[in-house]
């Protein structure tokens, strides 16, 4: 049986997005032209948000136990301590996962992968994309696996192939932006010394480098610019650079497990969808490494993809929301690619703004703003990716409290996650914090969405609800509409325009040719 959904490309994203699928039992294949897993770290962070996306598919907890919490970030200057700015739970209050972890992208993958296995899925390793045709009705792929061909049909098509992406070449997508002209390197070392446990932000006139634990106790990522005596070099070694790291971080590096160079770019491609084919994550958007912001940037294109992709071939929405996928990501990505480029430029900008910046605004201006709460918890929104919203989305209605419709549904503390616990069912859901009226209650059971009541207290109030007011809650726990009178006929209309059916009342039905628009 032809699978409804072609993933193209096993890494994060790809992985994300057939977990849930799967989760949904929605048939896909996911090809990836390597012969395994990564076996290198590469990105290393991954955000509140991710984890907030994991719970709702049951496995955050392992991720956070397999990581490392970085509880604080030492500002070194030519060697010498500056500051230091803790993080420990610095977003206490504004989700179950208040913490900065990191979690190396090889493991990452394989829990990934060992998830799709467990749902009945698989990877199809060593099987490469060479081309593909959109019929109007069904996407026609050809793979090649051992020098074989094969075609395979598919309602939709996703790249989640990374920067150079055959997906989104063969899209005839242009993929604007630029390169920085400093050299970077990456290294995965076992070390012992300063690091203890957390991260070290060392910075001198003309570059920086950050350090910071991974995988197990000795175990270090380091990352930063080449240094202009070694840049030019053509055979570029860590033996070039390990003196000089060791004195920036007072290390002794013992072993070398990976080392690379590469350049930053940052791009965003000018369309996230033609047709029946999507790109999604690097094969979209590349930026700098600034905030650990890629890989959850991909994660996050995954589930909001996923969702809307199994609820289409599965005859549970209007095809009409796949146009959203690109109004609501494209909007982030394009956002997100501006704000690291201005906050790298001013990192390695090469002159005297630059150099204020790595050496009077890192160590001396950053750590003081950080000692108010207020900015804290705007750093934690920011960084951790719970401020997305999509206010500007046609899935999105109202304003109550301080919840709009479009924003991510905030948090209110309690057993499993408290608020958070029921969307752990991948569906649509009514949220009321406080008393829900019997005629909503009515509407909600005609509908089969399932309705569930709080009770108003503080943290509700605090987290931005107001009471008894209606939150229409999407399968990716965005609110659909916030509603203050509970006003039936405003949820009727929606789920109407949408043609929303919950899972446990929609029937299987072909992929509608009408998803080729768009």
């Amino acid at each position: 049986m032809d699978p409804k959904i072609l993933i193209v490309g096993a890494g994060p994203t790809g992985l994300a997005m057939a977990v849930w699928l799967a989760r949904l039992q929605v048939p896909f294949r996911i090809i990836e032209k390597n012969s395994g897993p990564g076996q290198t770290s590469r990105a290393m962070a991954v955000q509140a948000r991710t984890l907030e996306f994991y719970h709702q598919l049951g496995f955050a907890d392992e991720i956070i136990r397999s990581g490392f919490r970085v509880n604080k970030l030492r500002i070194r200057q030519s060697g010498r301590e500056m500051a230091e700015l803790r993080f420990g739970d610095f977003g206490a209050g504004l989700s179950p996962y208040p913490f900065a972890l990191t979690y190396p992208q090889d493991e990452h993958e394989r829990l990934l992968g060992e998830k799709i296995r467990a749902l009945g899925g698989k990877i199809e390793w060593n099987t490469e994309l060479t081309g593909f045709k959109d019929t109007g009705d069904q996407v026609e792929a050809t793979l090649r696996n051992d020098g074989r061909e094969e075609t395979c049909r598919a309602s939709v098509l996703c790249g989640c192939d990374g920067v150079h992406s055959v997906v989104r070449e063969a899209m005839k997508l242009t993929f604007p932006g630029g390169v920085y002209r400093q050299l970077f390197f990456v290294a995965d070392v076992a070390a012992q010394g300063a690091t203890n446990g957390d991260a070290d932000f060392s910075i001198l006139p003309n570059e920086f480098c950050l350090s910071f634990p991974i995988r197990s106790s000795g175990m270090v990522r380091l990352i930063g610019i080449v240094p202009r005596a070694v840049e030019d070099r053509k055979e570029l070694t860590f033996e070039d650079i390990r003196d000089h790291l060791q004195q920036m971080f007072d290390l002794r590096i013992e072993k070398v497990n990976w080392f690379s160079t590469y350049h930053v770019h940052h791009r965003v491609a000018d369309h996230f969808r033609v047709g029946r084919a999507f790109v999604a994550g690097d094969a979209g958007h590349v930026h700098s490494p600034a905030g650990g912001q890629g890989m959850n940037t991909g994660i996050g294109d995954a589930i909001n993809l996923a969702w809307k992709l199994a609820a289409v071939v599965s005859a549970r929405a209007d095809a009409s929301i796949l146009d959203t996928y690109e109004i609501e990501r494209m909007a982030f990505a394009r956002s997100l690619v501006a704000t690291t480029d201005k906050l790298f430029q001013a990192m390695v900008r090469e002159n005297i703004a630059g150099e204020i910046v790595r050496t009077m605004l890192f160590p001396h201006v950053i750590p003081f703003l950080l000692g108010f709460s207020a900015i804290r918890r705007a750093q934690f929104r920011l960084v951790s990716q719970t401020r997305i919203n999509y206010r500007h989305s046609p899935l999105s209605e109202g304003t109550t409290g301080d919840v709009d419709g479009g924003d991510r549904l905030p948090w209110v503390e309690g057993p499993d996650a408290g608020n958070f616990a029921p969307l752990k069912s991948l569906d649509w859901q009514i949220h009321v914090y406080g008393k829900a009226g019997q005629t909503l209650r009515q509407a909600a059971e005609d509908r089969g969405i399932a309705l569930h009541e709080f009770p108003w207290s503080e943290a509700a109030q605090h987290a931005g609800f107001e009471r008894d007011s209606m939150y229409l809650v999407r399968p990716d726990g965005h609110v659909a509409i916030a509603e203050l009178k509970q006003d039936v006929e405003k949820l009727r209309s929606y789920l109407s325009r949408f043609k929303i059916a919950p899972s446990s009342s929609a029937s299987p039905a072909q992929f509608s040719a009408a998803t080729a628009s768009g």
